[in-house]
């Protein structure tokens, strides 16, 4: 029986990650994946999603380039050549780590893992079924789409994100149940590309989680784009007759619409893993985990959804290091301070740390600092106006505890902001950073100003006013 020193189960951004940063470290190292490496997030989450937005956002400013200068009445949309481009490259992404941990000289098997006994993995491919031994073992499995059993998911009307990022057809109308940033994504996806898209949401809000002034920023793009909106409202039933699908949403309404997508959320993949066999302790169907990613079974780790900490592909590879380095004797802990997210929406919402709402809530005394793209001479010369940078620090010193952008590359200008936190940078010193001009990162630069009221370029910030005296 082959004996490593980690095996790691699941080949995502966690999985993946953490095998190779076994093997950079000397570590005898085997990744085992039931399908093709990348996890959810490359083959039918995050980067497909993602080459998909690139053609909408594109799509859409061409659609609103006539202050430029370019005509484009007659615009011609191929959705079937967006979808073959967004299939090149995953395949091109799926290719490049595959020869990743190749080069790092980490073994590949696939197949279905699941854990038996201290030590022991059991690989099941086909009819042919393997055994490997390893000190350490890393679960780093993820998760899959909920699919609650009140809705007729058939793949075909009826879909969830995999099955809908597989279609090489446009639909012409689209039912999104579910508000938060998987469905509101593809519904800035697809009506971009000329979908009729109607949202459906339980909560009061769609995107939650999120600052709500950024969330209205979005609101209004998903509607100027002809998207309804739904809020308060939930999906009663489902009747699929004749290629089109009938819903009832609570008042007694019904839509008629060609394709239904499920987005409410994901759950942890533990099926068939034996982690009650291994004494693997879960609780609401993740695996328990400590601070360093340890479970309650000795030599065995978690990592990434399958925990439910934070569903994110970048906190799972952080965690990954984690893992690794415990697995060899280290003693790293994690944390989750400052973690950067996005929402992938028209526009971006980029955010880290607490929102305004979130201080509130925990009785925070906070000052804010807000600046306007419509402000940004290098936002106006971009022709995209739309979108704020809102910066949250103490009251007490400044020290930033959060940040939220909605606007043209919000995923990026997000990352300043998470390494000043990082490095509990004041928003006063984070405003004394020279920043090039014209950029939009002179935003985060001013926003962090007017947490002190200092931003020059926003107005209504002067002091007092200087009273002429006449003397006698």
């Amino acid at each position: 029986m082959i004996e490593f020193d980690i095996a790691v189960i699941g080949g995502g951004p966690g999985g993946y990650v953490a095998a190779i940063r076994a093997a950079q470290q000397g570590a005898c190292v085997c990744l085992i994946e039931r399908d093709k490496v990348g996890g959810t997030c490359l083959n039918r989450g995050c980067i497909p999603t993602k080459a998909l937005y690139s053609t909408a956002l594109l799509l859409q400013r061409i659609k609103n380039s006539a202050s430029h200068g370019i005509r484009a009445e007659n615009l011609d949309f191929d959705f079937a050549q967006a979808a073959r481009r967004k299939d090149e490259v995953v395949e091109k992404l799926v290719g490049g780590v595959e020869q990743l941990l190749k080069g790092n000289g980490v073994d590949i098997f696939r197949g279905e893992a699941s854990l038996e006994g201290t030590g022991k993995v059991k690989i099941r491919s086909k009819d042919v079924v393997g055994h490997i031994r390893a000190k350490n073992i890393i679960l780093a499995t993820g998760s899959v789409v909920a699919r609650p059993e009140t809705l007729p998911i058939d793949g075909k009307n009826v879909l969830t994100s995999n099955e809908i990022l597989a279609i090489k057809e446009l639909p012409k109308s689209l039912l999104v149940i579910g508000g938060g940033y998987i469905g509101c994504e593809f519904a800035s996806i697809f009506s971009a590309m000329g979908t009729e898209v109607t949202i459906v949401e339980q909560l009061p809000a769609i995107l939650a989680r999120s600052d709500r002034q950024a969330v209205r920023e979005v609101e209004k793009t998903l509607k100027e784009q002809g998207v309804t909106i739904h809020t308060g409202t939930s999906v009663e039933a489902l009747e699929t007759a004749e290629g089109k699908v009938t819903a009832r949403i609570s008042g007694g309404r019904e839509l008629s619409v060609e394709k239904v997508l499920v987005a409410v959320g994901r759950v942890p993949n533990t099926e068939g893993l034996g982690l009650e066999e291994a004494g693997v302790r879960t609780e609401r169907g993740a695996v328990v985990v400590d601070e360093g990613m340890r479970t309650s079974a000795e030599g065995i780790f978690a990592i990434g959804d399958v925990t439910n900490i934070i569903q994110l592909a970048h906190v799972a590879s952080y965690q990954g290091g984690i893992a690794v380095a415990n697995a060899l004797g280290g003693d790293r802990r994690a944390d989750y301070r400052v973690v950067p997210s996005t929402i992938f929406t028209l526009p971006e919402i980029g955010q880290v740390g607490l929102t305004e709402e979130d201080c509130k809530e925990k009785g925070l005394e906070v000052k804010v600092g807000r600046f306007s793209y419509q402000a940004s001479s290098k936002a106006l010369c971009d022709g995209e106006p739309r979108g704020l940078v809102k910066v949250v620090a103490a009251k007490e010193d400044g020290t930033i505890l959060g940040a939220s952008i909605v606007g043209e590359e919000a995923s990026a200008l997000i990352a300043e902001v998470a390494v000043a936190m990082q490095e509990k940078m004041s928003a006063a010193r984070l405003g004394e950073v020279i920043h090039s001009h014209p950029t939009l990162p002179e935003m985060i630069m001013e926003a962090a100003e007017d947490v002190g009221d200092s931003a020059v370029h926003k107005p209504g910030r002067g002091g007092r006013k200087t009273e002429r005296v006449n003397k006698a």
